[in-house]
């Protein structure tokens, strides 16, 4: 995990890397791809005019402190709400917002949170201007995402 991107053997997401279902975004050298149920579609980076990210949680030491004590109400609840039959917790992690703007209007995409206490402001800002890059055109975009990979690969 690199900031707001989750990258794993040669994949980039923006947030965590989603499962079955799960709602997720993935970068890809053809374009964004909206993942998981309620969502799904390739943008291709020529039609994409800018990428932002919302509703991204930023850690604090209030942030921080509080996640100890979510922790131990979180553990407690998801005793308690236990599904009986597969003996999984029904609880669901944060979500971020991706938002994708291209001819035909904006789009909002969904992805779960991959950092538990939030993200630094420097990581948040750091991911807002790499994802402002990819939209600089496709020399750009297709070497920031090819470094990206390579990095996750090695």
């Amino acid at each position: 995990m690199v900031g707001l991107f989750w990258i794993a053997e040669g994949d980039v997401y923006v947030g965590a890397k989603p499962f079955g279902a799960t709602p997720g975004v993935r970068l890809t050298p053809e374009g964004v791809v909206a993942l998981g149920e309620g969502q799904s579609g390739l943008h291709l980076w020529e039609d994409v005019h800018a990428l932002t990210v919302a509703d991204v949680p930023v850690k604090s030491l209030l942030r921080q402190v509080g996640a100890v004590k979510d922790i131990a109400v979180l553990l407690a609840t998801n005793l308690a709400a236990m599904d009986t039959v597969s003996g999984r917790a029904t609880g669901a992690p944060p979500t971020l917002t991706v938002g994708v703007e291209t001819p035909d209007g904006g789009h909002k995409l969904t992805a779960y949170v991959a950092a538990a206490n939030g993200y630094s402001q420097t990581e948040v800002d750091l991911s807002r201007a790499l994802l402002s890059r990819l939209t600089e055109g496709a020399a750009t975009m297709a070497t920031t995402l090819a470094a990206m990979s390579e990095w996750g690969r090695a």
